[in-house]
């Protein structure tokens, strides 16, 4: 029981991110605020580490760590980041990001030889259109000045979830995911840190609330959601994921709702629906992305 409700508690968590994002932002730019959480990231893992008695990856497995590091955590961290400091609704963002497995499945499509059933086929044309209806509505931005960046930032995020989760399970399974985790953190450090110090003024307002959200992305997010998604990963388990990761739009607006008052009309609902209906379709069946993956590996 507890093994199946794994991917449930990840949406749940994962959802929570793109509202800790949107806090986490009102105290710190996101370069800056990236970096403190990965430097306390860094710190927890290497306690982990240590009690646990786990190894450091070396040689080719901590250069794929790494790799995978900035993919999962540099380009799709940082994106979402920047994409919500330009004004981008958290659920907004979510929703964009949250197309990863469709994309992945496109992508194994066109390196295997899978062929799409009519259902998927379905999901994604439905999903390009329930995309297109929640651009269409009324959607509260925070600020509408930097529109063109936020999508782009949010692109790259995309990208990188995608890319970094398919390098992640093709390189990186039998690494040990306590220390494999420590290098994709040092990883997204060594991205982060110098575009802040470059680039941003590094100043933080050390308030009670941005110490609660930041406790909450490290401690919640980057170890026990990150753990969650890397074991079910490792085991074989994406396509459990994939099919999951429908629930996180909805989850992250209602959220968004409940903390910001993000609102949305009756396009911007519909489309939320129909997106979740297509990131099911793709992903529906149980064995789909699994004997692609058998494939690329």
């Amino acid at each position: 029981m507890l093994t199946k409700a794994i991917p449930f508690v990840f949406v749940v968590l994962w959802a929570s991110g793109f509202i800790g994002a949107r806090l986490g932002l009102n105290y710190a730019e996101p370069a800056t605020l990236l970096s403190i959480r990965m430097a306390l990231n860094i710190l927890l893992f290497l306690i982990i580490s240590v009690v646990l008695n786990k190894r450091i990856p070396k040689g080719m497995n901590f250069f794929h760590s790494f790799i995978s590091g900035l993919l999962i955590h540099g380009f799709y961290l940082g994106g979402s980041y920047y994409a919500i400091s330009q004004g981008m609704p958290a659920g907004l963002s979510s929703l964009l990001v949250g197309f990863q497995p469709i994309l992945t499945a496109i992508i194994l499509l066109f390196s295997t030889q899978e062929k799409f059933r009519l259902s998927q086929w379905v999901g994604l044309i439905i999903g390009f259109i329930g995309i297109a209806m929640v651009l269409m509505g009324k959607i509260e931005w925070q600020s509408e000045l930097h529109k063109t960046s936020a999508f782009f930032f949010s692109f790259c995020a995309l990208i990188g979830i995608t890319v970094g989760t398919l390098y992640q399970k093709k390189y990186c399974q039998k690494i040990d995911m306590i220390g494999g985790a420590s290098v994709q953190y040092l990883a997204a450090l060594m991205l982060f840190f110098p575009v802040a110090f470059n680039f941003e003024t590094m100043e933080v307002q050390w308030t009670t609330e941005f110490i609660l959200t930041l406790a909450w992305l490290v401690v919640c997010l980057s170890c026990i959601a990150l753990l969650l998604l890397l074991y079910m990963v490792n085991k074989s388990a994406s396509s459990s994921v994939a099919s999951l990761f429908y629930l996180v739009p909805p989850v992250t607006a209602i959220q968004a709702w409940l903390m910001f008052g993000e609102s949305l009309d009756w396009k911007g609902v519909i489309g939320f629906l129909l997106a979740a209906c297509a990131v099911y379709l793709v992903t529906k069946k149980p064995d789909f992305q699994l004997r692609q993956y058998k494939q690329l590996t």
